[in-house]
């Protein structure tokens, strides 16, 4: 029951994350830079706190407590995350929903799932899962199996875009004005790298989530691990996201003179704000319930690509709903669908390695 919980608030968190775009579709006469750090603000700044003062009451006491050093290492991750969630953002409007989000988040599902175990194999730690121990036993076999398929599925899913990027080229109804695959491809592979930051960051942020976790244990004994001790740490993490973010789209208001959007009245700007904010709220919850699944899965690697996998999954099928597909041939949309179905394959092997253990 644990694993089955655990896939379940892996799955929700996944739906989050590969939907939060969509409302920004909706933001109508702002330029990207200003509809980014609208939604930004929300997703790094206001929801994460609350979010943390709901369920931990006392984070701030944590945090405070905190050694100094693991706060910056932890900040400082949140900074380089911040470029990959930024050009997430451009790659997803370059690659489009569904091929965009399956190439930056399959990088980012195989370096997030495979560093940190690496890592503690120089650096023990109790309770965490080395590269080693996985490789020596079946259950951890099995996990490695599923990354690798996770692997071969994000490969498919980019031969999908090969293939309809070519189909774009003589077909008009395939036409994106924002399609740009060369430049989209060196976007995604930049941000699916630098995107793993994020949980390097819940790695090396973890003393504050233990400490929430055994408060939470002390009061609630015999009751399994704490289900947002996370919450306390991405107040962190998100505090250097934010400020990259903050930094890059404030320099592109100046270039681009797009300052005036934010108050600009021949925009529905009510709309555009509350659009902005139900993004910038939905992103957040992908890693609310990531928290809750890790919780019960108790494996970095497998949570990490768990999550990731049912991101992909939940963004091709947005994808295909919002027709970013249409006109583009029969194998390209068979070739997609092919590596639609290798991700779920990976995901099973991944739960089923975690029920080994």
């Amino acid at each position: 029951m644990q694993v089955i919980f655990g896939i379940i608030y892996h799955f929700i968190g996944g739906f989050a994350s590969g939907s939060f775009y969509i409302p920004y579709k909706k933001v109508k006469g702002w330029a990207w830079e200003s509809f980014w750090i609208a939604g930004g603000l929300f997703s790094w700044i206001i929801i994460p706190p609350v979010a943390a003062w709901l369920t931990i009451p006392n984070f701030t006491q944590i945090t405070a407590q905190t050694n100094g050093d693991i706060l910056l290492l932890t900040y400082s991750f949140g900074l380089l995350w911040g470029i990959g969630g930024l050009t997430y953002g451009l790659g997803v409007r370059y690659l489009g929903v569904s091929l965009g989000s399956t190439i930056i988040l399959g990088l980012c599902a195989v370096f997030g799932s495979i560093i940190p175990s690496v890592y503690y194999n120089f650096n023990p730690q109790p309770g965490k899962d080395t590269i080693t121990d996985m490789v020596q036993n079946p259950w951890g076999q099995v996990v490695l199996l599923g990354i690798l398929v996770c692997v071969i599925g994000i490969i498919i899913c980019g031969r999908a875009g090969m293939l309809k990027e070519r189909d774009m080229a003589v077909n008009p109804q395939a036409k994106n004005k924002d399609y740009r695959f060369g430049l989209g491809i060196l976007v995604a592979i930049v941000s699916g790298v630098l995107s793993a930051c994020f949980n390097f960051g819940i790695e090396a942020g973890k003393a504050m989530a233990t400490v929430a976790n055994a408060a939470w244990q002390v009061q609630h004994p015999q009751r399994g691990n704490f289900l947002f001790s996370n919450n306390v740490t991405y107040v962190v993490i998100l505090w250097g996201g934010f400020t990259t973010n903050f930094i890059w789209c404030m320099t592109l208001n100046a270039r681009n003179k797009t300052f005036a959007n934010y108050t600009d009245s021949s925009t529905p700007l009510l709309k555009n704000y509350i659009f902005s904010a139900l993004a910038g709220t939905t992103w957040f919850m992908q890693f609310f319930f990531y928290g809750m699944g890790e919780s019960k899965l108790g494996n970095g690697a497998s949570s990490w690509i768990l999550h990731m996998a049912s991101i992909i999954l939940i963004a091709n099928l947005w994808g295909l709903a919002l027709k970013e597909w249409k006109g583009v041939s029969g194998k390209a949309k068979k070739t997609l669908i092919a590596g639609i179905v290798t991700i779920i394959i990976s995901v099973l092997l991944v739960g089923y390695g975690n029920s080994l253990k």
